[in-house]
């Protein structure tokens, strides 16, 4: 029997993690992942860095208040597509016990 591989970059918690909240939320601020994901500003800058080289997360610089600017995080469609993938290889590994039933899930259509 085969299990279906699970993509490494996302298998790590903190990414996993990043990637589920900036699909539900459409986009995040870094402080904003970092208070969410109780992460520190090293970790989180470290697995951000992974996900952006991975073409998963995008980042963008907003002017804000002043001369103060702030760096915005959004899912890209390839990481929405490989999160998605991601979830539903995890609920075919779990549904192989026969103890919890394969839980469809769909991320396509959220912002």
């Amino acid at each position: 029997m085969n299990l279906p591989a699970l993509d490494p970059l996302l298998h790590q918690p903190l990414r996993t993690q990043i990637a589920a909240f900036l699909s539900g939320r459409g986009e995040s601020t870094f402080s904003e992942l970092k208070r969410t994901l109780n992460a520190t500003d090293g970790n989180l800058d470290a697995h951000l860095g992974k996900l952006i080289e991975a073409g998963y997360v995008e980042s963008r610089r907003e002017s804000g208040v002043g001369e103060r600017s702030r760096t915005v995080y959004a899912l890209t469609e390839s990481g929405r597509t490989a999160l998605s993938t991601y979830v539903s290889r995890l609920s075919e590994i779990v549904a192989l016990s026969g103890a919890i039933p394969i839980v469809q899930t769909s991320l396509k259509g959220k912002s």
